[in-house]
């Protein structure tokens, strides 16, 4: 097990490399985890790899395969039959490479859903949720809800989504905690989060930084999503710290979408991750205040 093996590494962070490379920099960095994706341009979710080939590099260099992500609009009862394909496909693929997570999100255009409404989304999304359920049941993979917080989400609150679960008789879905949405969304300022049911529900966190403060926070997007400093305007050690301590133990995945962080070299990338990595895990209060110990992510 790695020195920072409660983390993970997205590979938004650095779709410029092979597979291998990836579960390279993963090992070297000593993380548990890594997520796959299926939205890279140019590169299958694997690569050109067979799954056996996949889950082979997985095991041999110890790191866990965490998710595949996304399921994009995966509430929208209008795609209803295109996305249960979809999850039938990633479901699928997560099983033969040893995983057990696939995204979900949610549709990022309130417009195209039941009357432009939260109020109709959600009900749209507890019938997508009861819809799928058998697919992540029946296979033993979870399904993680991500809500995200940006203003046209149709589903912006994880207490919402978390509500919209209850509702839908789910049992194997679980929520993303993303602290770039969640600083975008309404649980920022929801003391509905000091239930600890939120955090029991919680199955992954996706954790990036901020640095401009130039952009309003309305108008952040995914180029903005670098990794965490003490800059950082998302306040994610913060976030992190608090589900801690509330209670979640599953895994922390570095997920930075900026162009100039996917542009480094090897070298420069390792270095970078590592600094965030120190920063991340570095107490901050009395003796004995520690950070993210533990094992490593389990598949």
């Amino acid at each position: 097990m790695g020195c920072y093996g409660r983390f993970a590494l997205n590979r938004a962070a650095c779709p410029g490399l092979e597979l291998p490379e990836f579960f390279k920099l993963a090992g070297e960095l000593g993380l548990g985890g890594v997520e796959l994706r299926n939205d890279l341009s140019g590169r299958g979710i694997i690569d050109a790899l067979r799954p056996s080939e996949a889950r082979a590099i997985s095991e041999e260099v110890g790191i866990a395969i965490l998710s595949i992500n996304a399921v994009q609009r995966f509430n929208a009862a209008a795609l209803r039959s295109e996305v249960e394909e979809e999850i039938e496909r990633l479901v699928g693929l997560a099983l033969e490479i040893g995983c057990k997570r696939v995204v979900l999100c949610p549709m990022n255009d309130l417009g195209e859903g039941s009357g432009g409404t939260q109020e109709g989304m959600f009900e749209e999304t507890v019938g997508a949720l009861a819809a799928l359920r058998g697919f992540f049941e029946e296979s033993g993979v979870f399904g993680c809800i991500e809500p995200l917080g940006c203003a046209r989400s149709s589903l912006r609150s994880k207490v919402l989504a978390w509500r919209a679960i209850a509702a839908s008789g789910g049992k194997n879905y679980r929520l993303v905690h993303d602290t770039f949405h969640h600083m975008l969304g309404p649980d920022a300022q929801e003391p509905a989060l000091d239930r600890s049911y939120e955090v029991r529900v919680t199955g992954l966190v996706h954790i990036s930084g901020v640095a401009t403060r130039t952009v309003p926070l309305e108008h952040l997007c995914d180029r903005h999503r670098g990794l965490v400093f003490p800059s950082d305007r998302l306040e994610s050690k913060k976030q992190l710290r608090w589900l801690i301590e509330h209670g979640y133990q599953g895994p922390v995945s570095l997920e930075p979408f900026a162009p100039e962080i996917q542009r480094l070299d090897y070298a420069r990338l390792k270095r970078a991750l590592e600094a965030t990595l120190r920063y991340l895990t570095t107490p901050q209060g009395p003796p004995g205040d520690t950070l993210l110990e533990g094992p490593a992510p389990s598949r």
